[in-house]
């Protein structure tokens, strides 16, 4: 698992590309998996930060009570459509996978019982339309592997 930081300073150009990505807009969806394994897909927020992702949830929401059994998570930017007459100027989308670590709560933290993280991530990911727009380009980082570009027709 690795810290935003670690990405950021190995793949500096791909860590701005992926957290322009989700700062597209507010909502960002969140997947975790439910007592019985099935995956769960809720609204979120998140921020980038001092190095690290970090998140929190509402108390005695799903999404909370799930991550505090499992805290395996993956998390997808807000979608935006490729424009129908240029899908190679699409920005893409980008995805978080990892765990969540608790953290303390914000000292002006007016909600009791809300849950507070960062994410140690395993997997970062950006998808786009290639040049010309006849393929994907995905680009990835992992912890020990670091960035990766490749292509699929």
């Amino acid at each position: 698992m690795a810290s935003w930081r670690e990405i950021e300073q190995d793949a500096p150009g791909f860590a701005a590309r992926v957290r322009e990505r989700f700062s597209a807009g507010t909502h960002k969806s969140i997947a975790t998996l439910r007592r019985d394994g099935s995956p769960r897909i809720s609204g979120l927020e998140l921020e980038f930060g001092d190095g690290e992702v970090t998140l929190g949830m509402m108390s005695g929401s799903m999404k909370l009570l799930d991550v505090r059994r499992d805290p395996r998570i993956a998390v997808h930017s807000p979608t935006i459509d490729p424009p129908g007459d240029a899908p190679e100027s699409w920005s893409g989308d980008a995805k978080l996978a990892g765990r969540v670590v608790p953290v303390p709560p914000p000292a002006d933290n007016p909600h009791e019982n809300a849950g507070f993280f960062r994410i140690d991530i395993s997997e970062a990911v950006l998808t786009y339309v290639g040049t010309p727009a006849d393929h994907l380009v995905i680009e990835s980082w992992h912890p020990g592997t670091g960035w990766r570009r490749r292509s699929r027709d």
